[in-house]
């Protein structure tokens, strides 16, 4: 129960007034619904929902939102598993379009499209196309309702560069340019970047370079990194593994294990920092130091790219009246409702008007140059979203971070890497 909806409880058990009192209006339904929404995030993104949760509760009052976070995607994915194999998923649930696959897989996400289609509140016109596009899982219909339009970008401290006589990023900047800077910027008890040794931290590179992760976006049979068949994209890998092993700019790995990049950013002892927009409220937090945000670095002679990140909220399909349910995924992705996320830092708004409002593009807090997450919108490109590939993206980062940091020989690790992962596609095609 949200914090409105207990305070409604408190006076009610408290102060003898009527039922329609206490209802939260004088003509409320005899039966007040409940949604229960799951969603994932740390204590600055939760704080934005709660304040969504509120702000719906305040404008309907005939309907409950009992809220339950976690911190993490992982954490996510486990309570999903878990609430519908026991036969009790949550009526809501916010999941990123990376993931949602092995679900819409199973037929148990309701989809939104006809609620889409006879809502006099929403239109599939006032959002993003590629965000929309990632959540259809045929291809066709709409499965979730993406609320926000994420990329994967760089943070960087502004106050660092100026001190090494760096000047600071701008787009169209490449490769070159981003070593060179993060060098620059490494020295005693610094580092230039930090990264995480991932598939959609790597993927932009090998795009940028006009290289694929795949062999095909929808219909994948196996990853194309290790050069056989994309030699553009084992380039993009070998300079992306090349940060670590041979320029040293990256925290080697029991730096990273004792404080995360994101701790050292927050420190003021990391150059740049790659991550999407989820990064925004922790970093706001920050007082000692400028930073901003830029896009990624081109491949020399490549096109600008990078990742979608983007969440969207389902609901479950097991469900005999979903109204309630849709009538808080409305608010949520109305005006008001992506603003007051807006507001929070944590997204950047699927709504094409909010997100080209002073609201976002406009904000009193940093970073100042919040157009690159839209600049980007052009450039996104999304990984297959079939039912398998959250496994196949687990298993290949594990083997990633193994080459990353060294543990494994590079020409060893990549090709564990293509042949330890076919057979997972083999389950990607059959689950789709």
């Amino acid at each position: 129960m949200t914090r409105s909806a207990l305070a409604r409880a408190c006076v009610c058990a408290l102060v003898p007034i009527s039922v329609a009192a206490c209802s939260g209006g004088s003509a409320a339904p005899p039966e007040q619904a409940e949604v229960s929404v799951v969603l994932f995030g740390d204590a600055e993104e939760v704080a934005g929902y709660e304040t969504l949760v509120d702000a719906f509760e305040s404008a309907n009052d005939d309907v409950d939102i009992a809220l339950s976070p976690v911190a993490t995607q992982d954490d996510l994915m486990a309570r999903l598993t878990t609430s519908f194999a026991g036969g009790s998923p949550p009526d809501v649930f916010l999941l990123n379009f990376r993931r949602y696959g092995q679900f819409a897989a199973q037929g148990v996400i309701e989809p939104v499209q006809a609620h889409l289609d006879r809502s006099d509140v929403l239109d599939e016109s006032d959002f993003s196309p590629a965000a929309l596009d990632a959540f259809r899982f045929d291809g066709e219909e709409l499965t979730c309702l993406p609320q926000n339009l994420s990329s994967l970008v760089v943070y960087y401290n502004a106050d660092m560069f100026e001190a090494a006589g760096v000047p600071p990023p701008a787009a169209g900047w490449n490769w070159d340019d981003f070593l060179t800077a993060a060098q620059a910027l490494t020295a005693d008890g610094t580092y230039g970047l930090g990264v995480q040794p991932s598939l959609i931290r790597l993927a932009p590179f090998v795009w940028s370079n006009g290289g694929d992760v795949v062999d095909h976006p929808d219909r994948p049979t196996t990853l194309t990194l290790t050069g056989d068949a994309d030699p553009a994209a084992r380039e993009a890998v070998d300079w992306f593994l090349d940060l670590q092993l041979v320029h040293g700019v990256v925290p080697p790995d029991a730096e990273e294990q004792s404080e995360s990049s994101e701790a050292r950013f927050l420190r003021g002892t990391l150059g740049m920092y790659l991550s999407s927009r989820v990064a925004v409220p922790t970093l706001r937090t920050i007082d000692s130091f400028s930073w901003d945000v830029t896009p990624l670095p081109v491949a020399p002679g490549g096109e600008p790219a990078s990742i979608l990140h983007s969440d969207a909220y389902c609901m479950s399909a097991d469900r005999p009246d979903h109204t309630a349910a849709w009538r808080f995924i409305e608010f949520a992705m109305g005006v008001e409702g992506q603003e007051i996320l807006a507001e929070s830092g944590r997204t950047v708004p699927s709504r094409l008007d909010v997100a080209r409002s002073d609201v976002f593009t406009e904000p009193d807090q940093p970073p100042a140059s919040s157009h690159v997450y839209l600049d980007a919108e052009p450039h996104l490109r999304a990984t297959p979203r079939t039912a398998a590939w959250p496994r196949v993206e687990r298993e290949a980062n594990t083997l990633l971070e193994e080459v990353f940091y060294g543990r494994i020989d590079r020409e060893e690790g990549l090709r564990r890497l293509d042949e330890e992962l076919r057979p997972l596609f083999e389950l990607t095609v059959e689950g789709r």
